[in-house]
């Protein structure tokens, strides 16, 4: 762990290099008068809006929708089948299959998914009203950007099913809604605080402050009835596929799930304060967690260590080293193909402008969970089989 103590509280980091526009904003939240103890950067980190990814921040007073970010909710899910080996054939029906069951990118259902499977009333969310007919069509739609479905092999023997997902247009519109909100009444107040930093907050005791609060809950809630839904299929699709298919039973079958993007109250050195995870996990001793690589790379099924100098947080990921247009320009499509094709992904790395979620495009997760070995224990390694992505 690195510290920088120039600022108003410390900034206590868990990687050894970051990038300057990153490091700025690190240094903006650290300056905010309500910011609690100390700002903690996660090992993936990289510059964000705002605030940056892989970013911890506690607060006192205040919520602030930018360090909770767009996609509120999206998180990862995974589940440890019975399965011991899985051949090609099969794996390329199982995801033919998918693709027939799960929309990517923009696409959508064209019915609605059921009302019994969305989180639960809307009477008291304003803005998840003007957005609930969509959501019951986007309800088990992966997404795009970094979402996936991966087919992976754990060290432990078994095959696993991994989804990285969010709230999809739902969660874009509340964190919208809230952010333009908050500038305007961060002007009125003359807060003082530079436009430019994209830091608006909202009081925790004010209405707009409770309202947001709700509606981010329930987009959290979304996210993860997105995951199930979208997890049950699949897991449909394979015990069809798949004729050594066994269902597990009690704790065996659970659904390991994890948010990154989302505020709550919580307790830390003595205070109850408000904590930001922008592209970061729970991390407290009791809490089993996911930190996934890139498309070529290992991801991991993890138990948190409840480091207090990190609020109890680590990694959500392996953090992007170059932006989505650079990957495009710098990286070399055969190369990264052959990263995936020499250990026998299928994979979808057709042309350059899949370049932005290659390999390459990605930080070292060997280096990044060195990084944070005072953070998580690693329980299963996981190396990749076949990836989806939108």
């Amino acid at each position: 762990m690195k510290v920088i103590t120039t600022e108003k509280v410390p900034i206590k980091m868990w990687l050894d290099e970051i990038e300057d526009g990153a490091l700025e904003q690190a240094r903006n939240i650290a300056n905010l008068t309500f910011t609690f103890k100390h700002v903690a950067i996660m090992s993936d980190s990289h510059q964000g809006y705002g605030m940056p990814i892989g970013g911890v921040l506690a607060t006192k007073g205040v919520v602030i929708p930018n360090a909770v970010g767009v996609d509120i909710g999206c998180g990862m899910c995974a589940v440890k089948t019975s399965l011991k080996e899985i051949d090609v054939e099969t794996l390329k029906k199982i995801l033919g299959k998918i693709r027939q069951t799960i929309p990517t990118g923009f696409k959508k259902h064209k019915k609605s998914q059921g009302e019994i499977l969305m989180p639960g009333a809307t009477n008291d969310f304003p803005i998840i009203q003007t957005q609930y007919k969509n959501a019951l069509t986007s309800l088990g739609t992966l997404g795009g950007g970094n979402h996936f479905i991966e087919i992976q092999k754990g060290d432990d023997g078994h095959i696993w099913i991994m989804i990285h997902s969010g709230s999809r247009n739902l969660g874009l519109q509340v964190a919208t809604h809230y952010n333009n909100l908050a500038i305007t009444l961060n002007k009125k107040w003359h807060t003082g605080i530079d436009t430019k930093w994209e830091l608006a907050f909202l009081p925790l005791d004010s209405e707009e402050g409770q309202n947001y609060i709700r509606e981010m809950n329930y987009c959290v809630d979304f996210a993860l009835a997105n995951r199930k839904l979208m997890m049950s299929r699949i897991t449909e699709i394979f015990s069809k596929e798949c004729k050594d298919w066994q269902w597990f039973e009690g704790k065996e079958k659970e659904m390991i799930n994890i948010a990154h993007n989302y505020a709550r109250m919580e307790s830390h050195f003595g205070q109850n304060v408000m904590v930001h995870r922008k592209g970061a996990t729970l991390a407290d001793a009791n809490t089993i967690g996911i930190i996934p690589g890139s498309q070529g790379t290992k991801s991991y099924i993890v138990r948190g260590k409840g480091n207090a100098e990190s609020f109890n947080s680590c990694s959500h990921g392996a953090g992007r080293k170059m932006g989505r247009k650079d990957a495009e320009r710098r990286l070399n499509l055969e190369e990264e193909q052959k990263i995936l094709d020499d250990q026998g992904i299928l994979h979808e790395l057709r042309g350059k402008r899949n370049l932005d979620e290659a390999t390459g495009a990605y930080k070292d997760i060997k280096t990044v969970m060195e990084n944070q070995k005072d953070l998580v224990e690693i329980l299963v390694t996981l190396q990749p089989l076949a990836v989806i992505k939108a």
